[in-house]
């Protein structure tokens, strides 16, 4: 029978569920658990994949192509399980099920209420992501009191009595702050989020109390006092420069025992001596690289969220600090590319819409006529092609059709202009739907024997995730390799361009690839191609900066 961690948040967002979560997990995978996680998500959207990275920072792309939260990211950076479609769900989802079945008469003419028929849904949810799984850590997005997570936290309540409460297990994660005009950490915010979640019906087990002091064991007391949870079970979560050391915080604490004690659970002790080596590479670099990370969205480092992860763990398997200096495309348009001095390295990541783009093209076209290391990923490697076409290969005006239908050159479109029989590009409907509309998740690429690409990876097959409706155009692409642009990487069955490079007689490290490697980094063994390219950067600044 599975087991069940629900974790929940109150007084404020953005406290840090998703990383306690994985932390939680990386623990008990190390105990010899085979745990999962699931990610709940209270907003009606039917899944992150329309909205703003502004507002709701980076969709995580899963291997079975689903977009979910970014805590996914966290789950699998932290662990060995693999997410799927299962594994994250919105109100939006469970909403379009319940209403499904009562078109289909699947409820034989009962009035549909929230209770029993949205929250079993949420249950059965619930429980086909959990399968298999010896313990599943359910994250309740949102925090308590709001009213859209009333549904969740009914369901979640509701399961505690039916899986048996030692088969359910209640973490609830606040915020204590620290007051300087009156030298202490309040606890009252704590006690009136517990107390909204005791009139809901759950009493939480433990408490994770997010802080940037030390707790003294007198507010520990008092806070289990008010809260009726046990002593022990009040644990600090530090604020801390680096998520990988939250795992070794948390066990310290006995965290991982309380919850195995209250589950019934016998396991071996936790082996964290992966995250120790990791944690000792981070605070001992040989060296700091400067990276350019050119990109539009550089005020919120959370869209970027798996990207700027992969390269700190290419920087801990290199022994290196990676520094990222974001640079906001549109300045380079103003200010030209004396933002980039000093680079060892440029990247300019995925991305949609016009604004910005010149200003990623110039990076781009700085980086290759100075050699200096690169790395173009999805809409990174588009432009790429559209700069090489223009200077390169005599294509002037070349562009994507994305941000150019008159483009006497569309080096890059949609897979449907170019394969229309006229010949003629058509324009996209553009009241279509947007959502679930894009090449989406785990794809194959074959690597082309002799290149960079292929001795990165090691292997001529590998399997990449997708997020992207643009593709390089294939008829074209035979007049930009017929000018030098090497295809190391492409797509079985329909050639679709996957990997560009640079002939290394022309530039040391040029690299562009279509799919987001950053979705299968992890700290325990990084990502080669993000390994490489931080290699290369090495090899740029040992050099001096010169090719």
């Amino acid at each position: 029978m599975t087991k069940y961690v629900f974790v929940t948040g109150g007084v404020v967002s953005s406290l840090g569920k998703g990383i306690a979560a994985a932390s939680l997990g990386a623990i008990l995978e190390s105990r010899g658990i085979k745990i999962t996680h699931l990610k709940l998500d209270p907003y009606i959207n039917v899944d992150p994949g329309t909205m703003s990275p502004f507002q709701h920072g980076e969709v995580f792309v899963t291997e079975d192509g689903a977009e979910t939260d970014l805590d996914l990211g966290h789950y699998e950076r932290f662990t060995s399980v693999k997410m799927s479609k299962r594994n994250n769900f919105t109100t939006g989802q469970i909403y379009e099920s319940v209403i499904k079945k009562e078109r289909r008469g699947e409820y034989l003419g009962k009035t549909v209420q929230v209770i029993p028929h949205v929250t079993d849904e949420i249950k059965a949810h619930i429980r086909l992501g959990a399968e298999g799984a010896e313990v599943a850590i359910i994250e309740v997005g949102g925090t308590v009191g709001d009213i859209e997570s009333l549904p969740f936290l009914e369901a979640i309540r509701q399961m505690g009595l039916e899986e048996g409460r030692d088969n359910a297990c209640y973490i609830h994660l606040t915020l204590l702050p620290y007051i300087p005009t009156a030298g202490e950490l309040k606890t009252k915010p704590t006690q009136h989020s517990v107390k909204e979640l005791r009139e809901i019906g759950i009493q939480p087990d433990v408490l994770l109390c997010r802080t940037e002091r030390p707790v003294p064991a007198s507010e520990k007391e008092k806070i289990a006092l008010f809260c009726n949870v046990q002593p022990e079970a009040v644990i600090e979560c530090l604020d801390a420069d680096s998520i990988y050391k939250i795992p070794a915080m948390l066990h310290n604490q006995m965290l991982d025992e309380i919850v195995c004690h209250k589950l019934h659970i016998l396991a071996k002790a936790a082996d964290l001596s992966v995250w120790k080596r990791l944690v000792e590479a981070l605070e001992n670099p040989e060296r700091t690289l400067n990276i350019a990370f050119v990109g539009k969205y550089i005020d919120l480092t959370e869209s970027y969220k798996s990207l700027i992860e992969a390269l700190s763990h290419a920087g801990m398997n290199t022994r290196s600090k990676v520094k990222i200096h974001y640079i906001d495309s549109e300045e380079i348009e103003r200010a030209g590319c004396r933002l980039l001095d000093g680079m060892d390295a440029i990247l300019v990541p995925g991305g949609f819409g016009r604004r910005g783009t010149e200003g990623k093209i110039l990076a781009i076209r700085h980086a290759r006529e100075n050699k200096i290391p690169y790395l173009g990923i999805c809409l990174g490697m588009q432009l790429a092609v559209v700069e090489y076409a223009r200077h390169v290969a005599d294509m002037e005006g070349a562009h994507s059709t994305e941000f150019s239908q008159a483009t006497p050159y569309p080096v890059i479109g949609l897979i449907t202009e170019w394969q229309d029989a006229s010949g003629k590009v058509e324009k996209r409907d553009e009241r279509s739907d947007l959502g679930g509309t894009m090449r989406l998740g785990g794809q194959i690429c074959q690597l082309r024997e002799g290149t960079l690409a292929r001795e990165i990876y090691g292997q001529p097959t590998i399997v990449e995730r997708h997020r992207h409706r643009y593709e390089v155009n294939n008829a074209l692409l035979g007049e930009l390799e017929a000018k030098g642009l090497v295809v190391s990487g492409r797509a079985p069955g329909t050639e679709l361009c996957e990997m560009i490079e640079l002939p290394r007689d022309q530039h040391p490290w040029f690299v562009g690839c279509q799919f987001h490697p950053e979705f299968t980094s992890s700290p325990r063994l990084g990502h080669p191609l993000f390994t490489a390219f931080v290699r290369a950067a090495i090899d740029y600044q040992n050099r001096g900066g010169r090719a």
